[in-house]
């Protein structure tokens, strides 16, 4: 079945979200989360993504993307398919308790779409919001970086170790070579404070 999002202009920055099937939290170990930073640096240096943010949740991982290529779609496409290859090669090999039952979910999930030979780890979609205006980016912007904070994880977004929060709070993040966004740290629920930041 579609869904009812979709990306329409494939050259537009867009805010997107990527779901473990079944919302697993696969994202609570380093091994699993160091395979998405690595495709996103290696994506970012060879397949023009433009990064603007991103967060890692235990389960799913918010973007704020770009193609230089004007190929967003591909872009996902192989992220998501090499992140999904990558990861559960190394739920196979290195020590993980949860292997069996990881393995089941991700089987059964594969089970009911033909595409899927063996597993399925991302869910279908993206659910792709084109990205129209400053206001629009820095709302998704605060949205991705509360995530941690509104989780309990964190008090406060820059110390949220997988994120572009540090990067734009700190000037350095895990994450280094993102398109960071002109002056995103703004209350956008505050009308004057939007105003005064556009007028500058």
């Amino acid at each position: 079945m579609p869904e009812g999002y979709s990306i329409r202009d494939a050259s537009k920055p867009h805010f997107v979200t990527l779901t473990v099937v079944d919302w697993i939290d696969v994202f609570t170990r380093k091994v699993y989360k160091d395979c998405i930073l690595d495709s996103l640096r290696f994506c970012m240096a060879n397949k023009g993504m433009l990064l603007y943010g991103y967060v890692l949740m235990s389960n799913h991982l918010h973007m704020i993307v770009q193609s230089e290529t004007g190929d967003l779609s591909g872009l996902l496409r192989d992220f998501k398919k090499f992140t999904a290859k990558t990861i559960l090669e190394k739920i196979q090999t290195v020590p993980e308790s949860r292997r069996e039952w990881m393995l089941e979910r991700f089987g059964r999930a594969a089970s009911t779409h033909s595409r899927n030979k063996t597993y399925q780890f991302w869910k279908y979609g993206n659910h792709p919001e084109e990205v129209y205006s400053e206001k629009f980016l820095w709302s998704k912007l605060d949205y991705l970086h509360l995530n941690p904070v509104r989780a309990g994880i964190v008090e406060r977004a820059g110390d949220y170790l997988y994120s572009s929060a540090g990067n734009y709070i700190h000037g350095k993040g895990v994450l280094e070579g993102l398109t960071l966004a002109v002056n995103p740290v703004v209350d956008v629920l505050r009308p004057s404070s939007l105003t005064r930041s556009l007028q500058q």
